[in-house]
């Protein structure tokens, strides 16, 4: 898969993806990520990418034209049409099953905005989806890209070293991941919960997910609307949620 990042500090960009299981990835040549800086494509003699917003108000918008040419150049580059993501505050939240759909792309392009954001014209003409890494706003696209690239580079087959590296983790099941342990046994008076070291794996499993769907219960609610369970699964979480009423009562008298 190969990802493109357009950018105004592409720098910013090669110093993370670079590092640690996405750099081997791109050493491997399993992955290919480049970050491409917008400001190369402008035609303004003093090098300026932003200009002031019409209608008046403050700061700075990122200029239609340097985008652009940044994007029809990597088109040209590619032989084809990438899948274009905006990074913004107003797009669709990122979720796991959104990365895994990316994943599965073979070119992907992520815009990063910055300033007071980019002149809507562009956007209109050259953007796919537009996608938020949360309800909050920071100052440019770049950290949002590197979390959504972070993210869909996990999915891609030899990124990580096997498929249970992401199949168990939080979030790609619709359930948040159990708790872990490891050496020592006991620290700080707190012990390893018997089971792990039971060495019975089937036990440890069963133990596993109910952890993942109590924890699940108490800390993300909303995410159970989406997961698969089993009949004897869903009477656990009636448990849970009458265990959690009672204890509320108690609480109350």
């Amino acid at each position: 898969m190969r990802i493109d990042i357009l950018t105004l500090f592409p720098e910013m960009c090669q110093t993370v993806f670079n590092e640690s299981i996405t750099g081997r990835a791109i050493k491997n040549g399993i992955l290919q990520i480049n970050a491409i800086n917008i400001r190369d494509y402008t035609l303004d003699k003093h090098n300026r990418v932003d200009d002031t917003p019409y209608g008046g108000g403050t700061g700075m918008l990122m200029q239609a034209q340097p985008i652009y040419d940044c994007y029809k150049a990597l088109c040209e580059e590619l032989g084809t049409k990438p899948h274009l993501v905006y990074m913004s505050p107003q797009g669709t939240v990122l979720t796991q099953k959104k990365a895994v759909e990316l994943s599965k792309l073979p070119n992907l392009c992520i815009l990063c905005g910055h300033y007071e954001g980019v002149d809507e014209r562009v956007l209109e003409e050259i953007v796919d989806e537009e996608i938020s890494i949360g309800d909050y706003v920071l100052t440019g696209g770049e950290l949002p890209a590197l979390v959504l690239a972070d993210s869909i580079a996990r999915m891609i087959d030899g990124v990580l070293a096997n498929e249970d590296a992401y199949t168990l983790e939080s979030h790609y099941n619709s359930l948040l991941e159990y708790p872990q342990y490891t050496k020592p046994a006991v620290w700080n008076g707190r012990e390893v919960p018997p089971i792990l070291l039971s060495g019975h794996h089937a036990n440890i499993e069963k133990w596993r997910r109910e952890q993942s769907l109590l924890r699940t219960f108490e800390r993300r609610p909303d995410l159970l609307q989406t997961a698969e369970l089993t009949k004897k699964e869903q009477q656990m979480l009636d448990s849970f949620a009458l265990q959690a009423q009672k204890c509320a009562e108690a609480d109350e008298s």
